[in-house]
């Protein structure tokens, strides 16, 4: 029977945490308080300290961080509806989402093919009279944001947003951590992140008092004392159950990106097969793997490329298939626009194992496999 190499098996990632876990929801249970209360205010202080920001805010989930900054700065009078945000073509949607969600328009910019992310050349390309803000995206675990493109949105007046969902605990070039970079940062704590919840559950961080103050507000109905609402807000708060296993989770990022940079390394250094192509590892700056996203030379050779994965018992997905503009959902508001570097990579796009279930042996093992790949011939 062939060996198992799984791309993500939450019960095999959490088994470590669990009996800290078990006391941390514990005491969420003993306290009797299951809306806010000290297991959030203490994440929430964690995480700011981590990330070098004044305030944090925790939320629902990602969405949810992302539509109320967005939210917040209109409430603020700092967006108005129908400002443009600049956002990577190569993204997951619900960046996306929340920018119309706040009825602000979306210019997207398409991904450098060497870091898959925005650059300031896309920046630049994609900036209008009308740009009042960017969305920067740091997808796959790569910071997407340095002293040149902060150069660039400072000269134009942009607020920045970092969109820091799959990033927790990466640098920039310059050694900033994500979620520092920009004027306000949203967290995804969804349970395959690098540092997951057990179930649903996001965050936003800035140095910003009044935005913080807004976003929290927002979250909370609006309002900022009971029964007195300044906005008309939303129920977006975090679970204190899940604050509480975040607790326990985030002393331990660096250590998970420590060994997600092992398994990388086993990666670049010992898959060489033509067929495929390997992600650019950045020269500075600390990347955190979110995921290993390599590419088939071909198009048409993907299918078969997992296929044969698959076959030798190694996982894999893809991230993303399909691009925004291409969704159902947008395929009007973008219709007759195309980003090559984007639809490219959806079109190639393998993600290799690399989580908790996934150790540097079975990284060298997993190569060995990949390098022994043909490609079908015509």
């Amino acid at each position: 029977m062939k060996k198992q190499y799984e791309f993500l098996n939450l019960a095999t990632v959490n088994a470590p945490f669990m009996p800290e876990i078990e006391k941390a929801i514990g005491r969420v249970l003993a306290s009797g308080r299951f809306v806010g209360g000290p297991e959030t205010v203490a994440f929430e202080r964690a995480l700011a300290a981590q990330t070098g920001t004044e305030y944090a805010v925790g939320v629902s989930n990602g969405l949810d961080a992302l539509r109320l900054i967005f939210r917040a700065y209109i409430a603020l009078g700092r967006l108005k509806p129908g400002d443009e945000v600049i956002v990577p073509a190569n993204t997951y949607i619900a960046s996306v989402l929340a920018v119309t969600d706040a009825g602000l328009k979306p210019v997207l910019a398409d991904c450098s093919r060497e870091t898959m992310n925005l650059t300031a050349e896309g920046l630049r390309e994609a900036l209008t009279a009308r740009t009042r803000a960017v969305l920067t995206v740091h997808l796959y675990g790569r910071a997407a944001w340095g002293a040149e493109m902060d150069a660039i949105a400072r000269a134009h007046g942009l607020i920045v947003v970092e969109d820091n969902a799959q990033a927790i605990g990466a640098t920039s070039p310059e050694g900033k951590a994500t979620g520092a970079l920009g004027d306000a940062a949203a967290f995804s704590f969804y349970p395959t992140k690098n540092i997951g919840a057990l179930g649903d559950a996001g965050a936003v961080t800035t140095s910003d008092f009044a935005l913080a103050e807004a976003v929290r507000a927002l979250a909370n109905y609006g309002s900022r004392e009971r029964y007195k609402n300044i906005y008309a807000g939303f129920n977006c708060r975090l679970d204190p159950i899940q604050a509480a296993v975040l607790g326990v989770k985030l002393p331990h990022l660096e250590e998970e990106g420590r060994r997600r940079r092992e398994v990388a390394e086993v990666y670049l250094s010992e898959i060489c097969n033509p067929a495929i192509e390997l992600p650019q590892k950045p020269e500075k700056g600390k990347h955190v793997w979110h995921q290993f996203v390599v590419r088939t030379a071909q198009p048409e050779w993907r299918d078969a490329f997992r296929a044969y994965l698959a076959d030798e018992g190694v996982d894999t997905d893809i991230h993303y298939p399909t691009p925004p503009h291409r969704q159902e959902c947008y395929r009007r508001q973008f219709a007759g626009e195309s980003y090559p570097e984007a639809e490219a990579l959806s079109a190639t796009a393998v993600s290799l194992p690399i989580s908790g279930c996934t150790s540097t042996a079975d990284a060298r093992e997993i190569a060995a496999i990949i390098n022994r790949f043909t490609p079908p011939q015509p």
